[in-house]
């Protein structure tokens, strides 16, 4: 599922399996890097295992900056800034 709210963009993955939640975010970076910079909120829930092979298997190496926000594990916050 995806959202966006007052320039706040949201995936949220609960519910679905960790090989159409790779894709969606795969395919959601790639076109949010294609229209600019940009702040994306990925909703992970409980699930240590999906975050780390986003970790491992998208985000590591790339342009993104992201972190694991404090206040909510279940998320993965990333940005990427064009300027």
């Amino acid at each position: 599922m995806f959202n966006s709210s007052k320039g706040f963009d949201k995936i949220d993955l609960h519910g679905i399996r960790h090989k159409e939640a790779m894709e969606m975010v795969r395919d959601e970076l790639d076109q949010k890097k294609n229209q600019g910079s940009f702040s994306l909120t990925v909703i992970t829930g409980n699930s240590s295992v999906l975050q780390n092979r986003i970790f491992k298997e998208i985000l590591e190496y790339t342009p993104y900056n992201y972190y694991v926000p404090s206040w909510n594990l279940g998320q993965i916050i990333v940005e990427y800034v064009v300027l």
